[in-house]
């Protein structure tokens, strides 16, 4: 039965939007008014507004967590042997955003129509990465499909939560800084130019300090704001030529995992994410070419794509894994050792599992221990900078006590 997207008023005149079954617009409509609504709109649910462009419905896409959320349902749904259908049609029925009910409203609607659930979330890629419809494609292959979308939510909340992590661990340092910036600038743009303008009055002669921040206030209040633009205009040409020429990105990305501190923790980031990829993709049967090339589209960093792309080419020639990913010198040594262990014993999913925890692990300590020096740093230097301009402040005032005296 297909699906409809719906605009229609209530008794009161307010509107409601949303996705219910039908077996056509009429049908549809018919349904809304027995619900006491007047339709206002009746257009079948498609994949056109869903690839490319914008989408008509407001959110966009599918966010990390609800598609932690959606899948989770799924998988506890499917696996208390529910069919498909009505394990999809309960996940709409419970999806509290718009766009989650409209993409998964579709996808039913797509295996309503004969198509595979593989098939379905592909006509919606930018909501379904690679690796989700690769593990989806391999249930259904293997004709359990319920065990591995338990396994496919245990793995889009591990990477979902690794992430917020790192993202809240950073939180305050940004916070800092920013609020820092903005109590400078305050400081340079106000309240410097009213206390010293009383010592310019008196034409004492100011001791150095007291002159470069006059001239730095100075500074900032008539060119600040060309600075800013100067600024923001450097960092949109930057991003502008990075995404336009991937030799350039290449050579960006691979120079920031050698930046002290930062590159450790973007090779970590990324290297996990690709063990736990690679870990769920061959525990559930997926060939090992396409698991690496599923693992290479998480990657965000061009330096580690391309040593991906390059054990590919050696693996399809018969190389092993863990010496085709050695090759390109970018994975961490604890990776590839583990790798090459569980080629020997043939464990390979049970030893790409631990790989990506214990780099998990290291990821979150390492985060930690970042954050937990840049939080005093931070401090000291704001510190520092406000301490100069009180002193820049302060010292002329001394002088004039020492004259009067």
């Amino acid at each position: 039965m297909p699906a409809f997207r719906f605009e229609a008023a209530t008794a009161a005149g307010r509107i409601e939007r949303g996705v219910l079954d039908a077996d056509s617009a009429r049908g549809a409509r018919s349904l809304l008014r027995e619900r006491g609504l007047t339709p206002v709109s009746v257009a079948p649910v498609d994949t056109a507004s869903s690839q490319g462009g914008a989408s008509r419905v407001i959110g966009g896409r599918l966010r990390d967590a609800d598609l932690a959320l959606a899948t989770r349902q799924l998988a506890s749904l499917l696996s208390a042997r529910l069919p498909l259908e009505r394990a999809l049609a309960a996940v709409v029925e419970q999806a509290e955003r718009p766009v989650v009910r409209e993409r998964f409203a579709a996808v039913r609607s797509e295996v309503v129509g004969g198509q595979t659930l593989a098939d379905s979330l592909a006509k919606f890629p930018r909501d379904f990465p690679e690796v989700y419809r690769a593990l989806v494609a391999a249930g259904e292959q293997s004709g359990d499909l319920g065990l591995v979308m338990s396994r496919l939510a245990d793995y889009v909340e591990s990477r979902t939560a690794l992430a917020q992590r790192v993202k809240l661990a950073f939180t305050y340092p940004v916070i800092v800084t920013l609020v820092a910036v903005a109590v400078i600038v305050a400081l340079l743009t106000y309240v410097v130019p009213q206390v010293v303008g009383v010592f310019t009055q008196t034409k004492q002669k100011l001791p150095l300090l007291t002159v470069m921040l006059i001239a730095v206030s100075d500074f900032v209040r008539q060119w600040g704001w060309l600075l800013a633009l100067i600024l923001a205009g450097a960092v949109m040409v930057a991003r502008s030529m990075l995404r336009n020429s991937p030799t350039l990105r290449l050579a960006w990305h691979t120079r920031l995992l050698d930046v002290p501190l930062f590159g450790r923790l973007i090779r970590g980031v990324n290297t996990a994410r690709f063990a736990s990829t690679l870990a769920i993709l061959t525990a559930s049967g997926v060939p090992l070419i396409r698991a690496l090339d599923a693992g290479a589209r998480t990657l965000t960093n061009d330096a580690l794509r391309a040593n991906v792309d390059d054990a590919i080419s050696r693996v399809r020639e018969g190389a092993g894994l863990s010496r085709s990913l050695a090759a390109g010198g970018h994975f961490p040594p604890v990776m590839i050792h583990m790798i090459a262990s569980g080629e020997a014993t043939g464990e390979l999913p049970q030893m790409l599992e631990r790989t990506a925890q214990t780099l998990s692990g290291e990821v979150e300590r390492r985060t930690l221990a970042l954050t937990s020096l840049l939080e005093p740093l931070l401090i000291l230097v704001m510190g520092g900078v406000v301490l100069m301009i009180v002193l820049a402040v302060l010292l002329p005032i001394i002088e004039i006590n020492q004259l009067v005296r």
